[in-house]
């Protein structure tokens, strides 16, 4: 797995937003913008919820791409593809911190959902500033 620098993990822990594309079952890709963080080992990550296209695909295809642009800065970013791990520890705990991140507020729960925590391991990074 590559590490990213202490530059480009800023990038992930400032409330910059993510583009991440993953894998249909036909081949064909599919992105969506996403709230990104990095864990305290560097892992770049994100969430979702069950149920919805982005976990369905990476349940059937685990890789994945992730760009993260700066705001208002849009020649500074970092691109990140690698495999993914998905869970629920600890998944409800980081949607409320990227809620908190981006929104200034705590998250909604809304009944029923399952919250699911995405851990990519990088396999290519490349950035630009």
């Amino acid at each position: 797995m590559k590490r990213l620098t202490d530059e480009q993990l800023a990038l992930l822990r400032d409330p910059n937003y993510g583009i991440v594309t993953t894998v249909r079952p036909d081949g064909s890709p599919q992105s969506t913008v996403v709230w990104v963080h990095a864990d305290d080992d560097g892992v770049p990550t994100f969430n979702t919820a069950r149920g919805r296209v982005k976990p369905s695909n990476l349940e059937s295809n685990g890789r994945v791409a992730l760009l993260v642009v700066r705001e208002n800065d849009f020649y500074d970013w970092v691109s990140i593809d690698g495999r993914v791990e998905l869970t629920t520890d600890g998944a409800e705990e980081q949607i409320d911190m990227l809620s908190r991140k981006y929104d200034g507020e705590p998250w909604t729960y809304k009944p029923g959902q399952e919250r699911l925590k995405v851990r990519i391991l990088p396999e290519h990074i490349t950035t630009y500033r």
